[in-house]
């Protein structure tokens, strides 16, 4: 009984802390919210409340070739991007956790620096060289494009969980006669799976959701779903944008419940054993 008053006390005096929390949480997601109920609304022009409720812009989306061909574009983009992030990024991490710590800052500076300088900059240094070698308008261009915006998530998750991995089990596989690719895949991959998964969320999120490089490097047949919602809005207001928004929203929500769900399972385990 003391002990729940003793938590109950704690939780009152941090009463104001939460209240705080919940304010800003409502900010940021609220406007993110509103296009849900604007996606069904049967009114030609985006209005928040509907006047009327129907799946008009649905159906529209969904019979719509520019529409559903960039979506699909999106996906495999993302995909083909956290793929390619993932093991480059966990490869540079833990060639990072390995090295002299006196080069770790600045190695991890280095590979930082596409999300640190503006990402306008980073667009056009990409167009002009991209439109160099031909790359320009390609998933080839864009895929890598979105792995070099990717990669400094991954290595943020990955090298964050290495600071806790104990490197003598690579030591003694070392010992008993195993390589070091071998050690690596039999020993640390098992552990660092839930790692390397959250690791390719991020990175598949990084590419759904960007907008600057896609506006630059990406065009005509090979144009992104993030591409198409800008020249959309852009030219007019359609309001199968408000479907579009909803369908990240809900792809947005999904990884980051994966995600929770994949930093809750090993807490678990950690109270159970």
């Amino acid at each position: 009984m003391t002990r729940r008053m003793a938590r109950l006390r704690h939780h009152l005096s941090r009463s104001w802390l939460y209240g705080l929390s919940a304010i800003i949480l409502i900010f940021l997601v609220t406007p993110a919210m509103i296009v849900v109920p604007m996606s069904f609304s049967d009114n030609s022009l985006l209005a928040f409340p509907p006047a009327s409720w129907s799946l008009r812009w649905y159906r529209a989306y969904l019979a719509s070739d520019v529409w559903t061909e960039a979506t699909q574009l999106s996906l495999l983009i993302a995909f083909l991007t956290a793929s390619l992030a993932t093991p480059l990024g966990a490869s540079a991490a833990w060639g990072i956790q390995r090295a002299r710590p006196r080069m770790e800052p600045a190695l991890l500076l280095a590979l930082a620096a596409p999300v640190m300088v503006p990402i306008i900059l980073v667009a056009v240094g990409t167009f002009y060289v991209y439109a160099r070698i031909g790359l320009v308008n390609s998933i080839t261009g864009v895929v890598i494009a979105h792995t070099m915006l990717a990669i400094p998530f991954v290595v943020t998750v990955v090298i964050a969980r290495l600071r806790t991995f104990d490197f003598e089990q690579m030591n003694a596989a070392a010992i008993a006669g195993a390589s070091p690719l071998v050690a690596f895949l039999t020993i640390a991959v098992p552990q660092l799976r839930a790692t390397f998964i959250t690791a390719a969320l991020l990175a598949f999120l990084t590419s759904l959701d960007e907008v600057v490089m896609a506006l630059f490097i990406s065009g005509g047949a090979y144009s992104t779903l993030t591409k198409v919602m800008f020249t959309n809005l852009r030219d007019q207001i359609d309001p199968i944008i408000a479907v579009v928004s909803t369908l990240l929203v809900a792809i947005s929500i999904l990884v980051v419940s994966l995600y929770q769900l994949l930093q809750l399972r090993p807490a678990r385990r950690g109270l159970e054993d």
